[in-house]
C-alpha cells in the first residue's frame, strides 16, 4: 500500500461522486471545460518556455565571445 500513490478505480469513482454532489450535474461540463482550457494554456506556456530556453542555449556561445571581449 502506497501512502501517496495515484488513486485507483474505486477511489476515482468516489472522488467523482463527491464532486458531483458538491457542484451538481449542471456545473460539471463547465468545470471540465475550464479544466481543459487551463491545461491547454499550461501546455502552451510550457512549450513557449522550452522554446525560449532552447533558443537561449543555442545563442549562448556567440554571446560568450562578445561578453568576454568587453569585460576587461
Amino acid at each position: 500500500m502506497f501512502l501517496f500513490g495515484l488513486p485507483g478505480g474505486s477511489e476515482l469513482i468516489l472522488i467523482f461522486l463527491v464532486i458531483l454532489l458538491l457542484f451538481g450535474a449542471k456545473k460539471l461540463p463547465e468545470l471540465a471545460r475550464g479544466l481543459g482550457q487551463s491545461m491547454k494554456e499550461f501546455r502552451k506556456a510550457q512549450t513557449e518556455i522550452e522554446d525560449e530556453f532552447t533558443k537561449a542555449v543555442e545563442d549562448k556561445p556567440s554571446e560568450k565571445k562578445d561578453s568576454s571581449s568587453g569585460n576587461g
